[in-house]
């Protein structure tokens, strides 16, 4: 946008610096060696998830001048050093990596098949593929997890848009609960009396991508009280978690199990539902903390206190289990309920979208 619209970015050309927080974070602490992991690089469109740097092709079509974009290098090792004046020494930076890969190896899901969710805003589901790159045919996307001494590991990711904002709705623009966590009492004290949410309020991510849809409740009669409808928006997490589900499956990237983290994973009845509808045993650590966890298992890597990713996968917390529980015919029940309701929100799947 700056290069099309602002006039002295445009002339500026091949002497800008163009990057993701991570190149220009290093950018600062180095002052001035630019560079990029390759996870934050496979997510700017500009590079191919097998290439080795910025692709040409790409660069030229959208117009990108490739000489100002980074280098691209591992995601742990001897990257950069930080400018003794802003510490006091040469500290090395020896770990980059986007924000959910490094959920997922915090995690310690690296061997493919291992799966992570990290409920925040909205939940993003993460399952590593190994050093094959699977290009999804069920709308799901395909990423760079991690690259330690030039070897490259991919994942598959679906993003939902709408998790714990729903609940953030809930509590500022209706006024049902006074806190996020009073949803787990409601719950826990209620049915869903019929009620099914579609919470499509920013639209619907993976594997639908309607970003058009609107949410909406249906079963509503005379007698639905305000916290049957908290209880099925709750349960509206684990309804769209399932959708994900089968399209990873659907795609060769089956779940074993689900490692989950992020702020609304600290609602059990949510953790349970989960394990319940996906019918896979749940897992979530005693520190939900992934992402600063899994930065620093690869700066560990990278600064030679480990060997490898999966020896540093020591520093990954006692993790709480839980299994399902829930009779198939409730679950059934419930995902019936709920692709009835998806259908009248956004009309029956179209089996030519791929």
């Amino acid at each position: 946008w700056m290069i099309d619209y602002v006039p002295a970015v445009t002339a500026a050309g091949e002497r800008l610096a163009l990057g993701t927080i991570d190149s220009w974070l290093v950018w600062k602490l180095s002052k001035g060696r630019h560079v990029s992991d390759a996870s934050n690089a496979s997510r700017t469109l500009l590079m191919a998830l097998d290439g080795d740097a910025f692709d040409a092709g790409l660069c030229d079509l959208f117009g990108v001048p490739r000489g100002a974009l980074p280098q691209v290098v591992d995601t742990a090792g001897a990257l950069a050093t930080c400018d003794p004046s802003w510490f006091g020494a040469a500290i090395p930076i020896c770990g980059l990596a986007g924000d959910q890969q490094a959920a997922t190896i915090g995690q310690g899901c690296r061997e493919a098949g291992a799966t992570k969710a990290t409920f925040g805003t909205g939940a993003f589901i993460l399952t590593a593929t190994g050093t094959t790159i699977t290009r999804s045919r069920h709308r799901l996307l395909a990423t760079v997890l991690s690259q330690v001494a030039g070897e490259r590991h991919f994942a598959l990711e679906g993003s939902v848009f709408v998790a714990g904002s729903m609940v953030k709705w809930l509590r500022d623009q209706l006024g049902w609960i006074g806190h996020a966590a009073d949803t787990e009492a409601v719950a826990r004290g209620h049915d869903n009396g019929g009620v099914t949410v579609v919470p499509a309020l920013a639209g619907l991510g993976a594997p639908h991508w309607r970003p058009d849809a609107t949410g909406a409740i249906f079963g509503l009669t005379l007698g639905t009280r305000r916290e049957q409808i908290v209880r099925a928006a709750l349960e509206s997490i684990a309804h769209q978690c399932s959708d994900l589900q089968a399209a990873f499956a659907a795609d060769g990237a089956a779940w074993q199990s689900l490692r989950i983290d992020g702020g609304m994973v600290a609602n059990s009845w949510l953790a349970q539902d989960l394990a319940d509808i996906l019918d896979l045993p749940v897992e979530r650590p005693a520190d939900v903390e992934s992402t600063a966890r899994g930065a620093a298992m690869l700066a560990a890597v990278g600064a030679g206190l480990f060997a490898t990713l999966a020896d540093a996968a020591v520093m990954v917390p006692a993790l709480e289990k839980f299994e399902p529980r829930m009779a198939p015919a409730e679950r059934r029940t419930r995902l019936a309920a709920w692709h009835e309701a998806l259908a009248q929100s956004i009309g029956p799947p179209d089996p030519g979208r791929t």
